[in-house]
Parts: structure tokens; sequence; C-alpha cells
């Protein structure tokens, strides 16, 4: 059993409580009984079973985590990437049948939807409109034919305030969706910039989720030849849209709001002495985080897609509570059961901080799902 972890700059600490390496570790029985933890949980996904044992276990256990960070591809936004020249085979080849074949191999309950990068970053005027529309039409339909699998955070266009106020009561009013999904940012503008207020207020009002999903600014598209931006930018872009709420004074403002953030927060656990440093070196950034920048971070929530591996869920849990780290697969990029064995691998949480972070916890965000 590990100790404490412990994090602190100049008076401020945190503590997320003790963790316990799976790895030829005995588990004791109240570890055991803890829901569907422990070898119960392995066995739900064929892990750490005999030859033969897997296929049997996988079919009598119930599934039951809920995957946050999940991606469809509604046939029109498909349609619309080939006549603008985007998007690649990963996308433009899924199928509801192959998200149902990925969730149910790794024990995955439910699963919440949203249109992966660039959203309708590459459209704009009655054109986003009509494609935010139809995209989040076909997500509701997908989860009226399959309940209790899917859930929905409906795309908007951001940078027509109109278009997303309409689109925001339509989703959430008529459709019932689960929450917002919004790009970190839209050309050159992050989400704590002032021409997206009257989207944030609104937002605010109905006490929203708003799941985020990483792309890359107008300044770095094509920034180095040697990488794509998905590579170093899209972690990057967390980051500075996660700053830009919070030094912008957003996160103070909007406290209704319940942010998701993808990929463990980017960059943010490894420049968390810069961001500390910033609440108390800027007279500006001293106003609009009066509590402290790490009052804010732990108020966010942050997934685990590609980032189920001990150096990142280590250092977002030296700083962030366990009950605002959610599971997040990044599918059809990458699957499920890479996630489930990655977390486990780590062997950084304790069996029953697996279970807040697999369905625990987004049960508490999204009620819907508790039942």
């Amino acid at each position: 059993m590990k100790g404490q972890h412990r994090w602190s700059y100049r008076g401020c600490a945190c503590c997320d409580g003790s963790t316990l390496s799976l790895s030829g570790a005995k588990l004791s029985r109240r570890h055991f009984l803890q829901g569907m933890t422990g070898a119960a949980a392995l066995a739900a996904v064929g892990l750490g079973q005999p030859p033969g044992a897997a296929a049997q276990g996988a079919e009598a256990a119930k599934p039951f985590r809920i995957d946050v960070h999940h991606h469809l591809s509604p046939p029109t936004y498909i349609a619309a990437s080939s006549a603008s020249n985007f998007g690649d085979p990963l996308m433009k080849n899924w199928t509801p049948a192959k998200s149902l074949e990925d969730m149910d191999k790794a024990g995955v309950a439910v699963a919440m939807l949203s249109v992966t990068t660039p959203a309708l970053n590459f459209t704009s005027g009655e054109t986003a409109r009509k494609l935010a529309r139809e995209c989040n039409d076909y997500a509701a339909k997908l989860i009226a034919d399959h309940p209790a699998r899917f859930g929905s955070f409906a795309v908007v266009p951001l940078t027509d305030v109109e278009g997303s106020l309409q689109e925001i009561a339509y989703a959430l009013d008529t459709l019932k969706a689960d929450g917002i999904g919004l790009m970190t940012s839209y050309g050159d503008k992050w989400l704590g910039d002032p021409a997206f207020l009257p989207v944030m207020e609104e937002l605010n009002r109905r006490k929203a989720v708003v799941y985020t999903h990483p792309t890359a600014a107008n300044c770095c598209v094509n920034l180095v030849r040697t990488q794509q931006p998905v590579m170093i930018e899209f972690g990057t872009d967390t980051t500075r849209t996660i700053a830009d709420i919070i030094f912008s004074g957003n996160a103070q403002k909007f406290r209704e709001i319940s942010w998701i953030f993808s990929h463990a927060g980017g960059t943010m656990p490894f420049l968390i002495e810069r961001f500390v440093r910033n609440a108390f070196l800027d007279p500006k950034a001293k106003a609009t985080v009066p509590d402290g920048t790490l009052a804010e971070l732990r108020r966010f929530y942050y997934d685990t897609a590609q980032t189920s591996n001990k150096g990142s869920m280590a250092a977002l849990s030296d700083i962030i509570p366990v009950s605002q780290i959610l599971f997040g697969t990044d599918y059809p990029y990458r699957t499920s059961i890479d996630h489930v064995k990655g977390l486990r691998e780590a062997g950084v949480f304790t069996d029953e901080q697996l279970a807040a972070i697999e369905h625990g916890n987004a049960q508490k965000l999204l009620p819907r799902l508790a039942s």
C-alpha cells in the first residue's frame, strides 16, 4: 500500500487518498466485495482468468462502465466531411454496431456520444446550424433505438451565438440530451472568450454538463512539419482552454456549469506549478481566482481517454480528487478494453477508486445513468 499522495506549493496542499498496485497485491475481502470491482470486474472483461473462462465470465457479468468520451459519426456529418476534404477512415467507417461491439467486449454499459474534432469548426451560418440539428437528431434516434446504451453531448455552432442558444434549447428541452459538447477552441478563441458569454450564461442557468474535446487552434495547425496536431497540440489546446476559463473569471462566474476535460486535462497536471504561480503573481489573476487555482481545477472533471497509464493517472490524481475522474476511451480511435487494462496495469488506484472512475462518478454527475 502506498502512502498518501501530496502536492503542495507555498502552503497549498492536497490529499486524494491512498493507492494500491494491483500487480501482485492481495485484495482484502472488503475490496473484493465492492460492487463490480476486483476479480469480478476483471472477469467481466475476460482479464485475469484461465483460458476458456473469459467468455463465460463476460457473458455472466452485467456491463457497468460509463464511457464519457465516445465518438459517433452521423451520416450527414460524414458527407459534410467528405465534401470539405477532411476526416479519417476510423471516423468515416464508424457504425453503431461497431460501438456496441467494442462496449460489450469491455463491460461498458453506456457510451456518451459526441462528434469528434473539428465538430462544426469547418463551416458556419445556416449550414452549421443545419448540420448541428441533424447530428443531434441522429444521436437522439440512436438513444431511442438502443435504450440504456447511449447518451449524448449535443453539438452546437458556438461561434454563432444565436444559433447555439437555439440548439441548446432544442437539444436539452426536446431531445433531452445529457449535456452539451464543445471544442476547446474556435479559430483563435478559447472558451473563456467574451464572445461566448451569452452561451456560458445560458449553460450556467441550465446547470449544464459541458464536455469539451480538443482541436487545433488557428495558431497551431501544421505548426511543426514532422507532427500532426493530434500528437501535441490537442493536449496543449485543452490546457489553454482550462486556463482561459479560470483566468478569464468564467470559472468563478459560472459555477453551475459542470466541465469535463478530455485526456486527463491535457498538459495541465505537468504545468501545475505555473498555474498556481500565475494566481499569485499576475494582478489580474488574483481577482479572477480569489480562492486559488487549485480550488477551481478540483471542481472540474477529467476523463481517462488515451491517458490510462501510470504517468498520466499518477500526475492527475496527485492534484485532482478521484471523485472528479471519469472513464473515457476516445472510441473509435482507441478501444474500451485498452483503457480497462491500462487503468489496472497503471497500479495507481484502489478497487474502490476504479469503481468510482468507471461508473460511480459519472452516475453522480449524470443522475439519469444511475437507473
